[in-house]
């Protein structure tokens, strides 16, 4: 069987042959949007980083983790302003990523990690996942599930260790555009860095950037690793030290 993480790699049997082996036990849900950063990084830059991430850290825990199809679309509203953003209602979107961890839970994954990549996102999954959680209890009591962003994972003296600005992640600020010129430098554009009035992000450099990638990927499977441990409090995920 090919030693996939991504869910939609695999076919239905390599799956299920899988999980009745004892294999994918934890699944992780990327979150991110397709919205406006700036003038000078491409719009897809939240849902590649933490589908990046997501990815990563489930190589390192292989094969104990999968990684679904990513939330393209986040709650940008706020961004809407910009053309070429997309957003959806929180209702609906909420609905979806409901289903999709629910999904997963009547399949026979037992630890469900809602992996999150975009700010807008935080407040509408924060006050509704108790209630996901009480009805999980009932319909699905074997199954837990988490949610955090990629950077809550990361550390305060790490992260600020090598930037040169003081905070984090910012949109679009140092620590995004340092992410994406270590991964995805084709989505960085520096012409418009140099024209923009934010002159923030040209403080970033790809250097910075693999370390912030690597921090968040080791962040990220230890995280993992204590979650399927059940050492985490999924009430109070924060990792920092």
């Amino acid at each position: 069987m090919p030693d996939h993480v991504i869910l939609g790699k695999l076919t239905r049997r390599e799956f299920r042959d899988a999980l009745e082996s004892g294999k994918y036990q934890t699944g992780v849900i990327p979150i991110g949007s397709i919205e406006q950063h700036i003038e000078h990084l491409a719009m897809e830059h939240d849902t590649a980083s933490v589908s990046h991430v997501a990815e990563e850290a489930a190589r390192r825990l292989y094969p104990q983790v999968i990684v679904t199809v990513p939330m393209n679309v986040g709650i940008s509203e706020h961004h809407m302003v910009h053309k070429g953003t997309v957003t959806a209602k929180p209702g609906s979107w909420l609905s979806v990523l409901f289903d999709a961890a629910e999904s997963l839970a009547r399949h026979g994954v037992k630890n469900i990690l809602l992996l999150n990549g975009h700010g807008g996102n935080v407040r509408p999954v924060d006050g509704i996942i108790d209630q996901w959680r009480l009805f999980f209890k009932v319909q699905h009591p074997d199954v837990t599930l988490a949610f955090t962003s990629y950077w809550d994972l990361m550390r305060d003296d790490v992260v600020l260790g090598q930037m040169t600005t003081d905070h984090y992640p910012g949109h679009a600020q140092e620590f995004e555009t340092a992410f994406a010129l270590a991964l995805w430098p084709e989505n960085v554009r520096p012409d418009a860095m140099k024209d923009q009035k934010d002159k923030e992000p040209l403080e970033a450099t790809a250097e910075t950037g693999k370390i912030l990638v690597e921090e968040a990927i080791s962040q990220t499977a230890d995280f993992l690793e204590r979650f399927i441990k059940g050492e985490i409090d999924v009430n109070n995920p924060s990792h920092h030290p």
